[in-house]
């Protein structure tokens, strides 16, 4: 599986833009995904706060992440134009029947494809190897462009996971 996804990112947007990463429940069928495309560019075109253009940018990736990105350098984002893109992403929720808001439920790359775990299964994964530190994890508390292309998809040993999971100690 590709995941350079950095050039999906668009450069013109400041480093210090806010990003807001959900995850799916599921991965798109195809049929959804471009329905959801469309969905995105219509609210990125239209969000507002304040009555002034926010600049921003949306996107779904790996058929399973819908990113939301407003480059605040212009035009700040208020809590209204919050709450809009939560209004999106609820919308896309009840209409594809998936879930976008567990915080529980991680997702990692496992034998090149991504693989969601409940947080309460790391620990019983990683014993049995299911995931290792050197398993890539999908970061979604990124908070910014600059986090996002830097610290979104990262090994379980760099990430603030690697406190939380107990893996096996290496025979040697």
């Amino acid at each position: 599986m590709n995941i350079d996804y950095q050039e999906l990112i668009p450069e013109n947007f400041h480093e210090s833009s806010r990003v807001w990463i959900y995850q799916s429940s599921r991965l798109f069928f195809m049929s959804e995904a471009l329905q959801i495309e469309e969905m995105l560019e219509d609210f990125v075109t239209n969000w507002k706060s304040h009555g002034a253009e926010v600049k921003g940018f949306a996107n779904l990736l790996f058929g399973q992440f819908i990113v939301l990105m407003a480059d605040e350098s212009g035009t700040g984002v208020s809590g209204c134009s919050t709450d809009s893109s939560v209004r999106l992403v609820k919308e896309i929720e009840e209409k594809f029947r998936v879930q976008l808001f567990d915080r529980q439920s991680l997702a990692f790359l496992v034998k090149d494809k991504i693989q969601l775990l409940p947080m309460p299964q790391l620990n019983y994964a990683a014993t049995n190897n299911f995931i290792t530190p050197d398993t890539l994890y999908f970061n979604n508390t990124v908070l910014t462009k600059k986090e996002m292309l830097q610290n979104w998809i990262i090994p379980i040993k760099d990430s603030w996971l690697a406190k939380r999971i107990q893996f096996p100690a290496l025979s040697g």
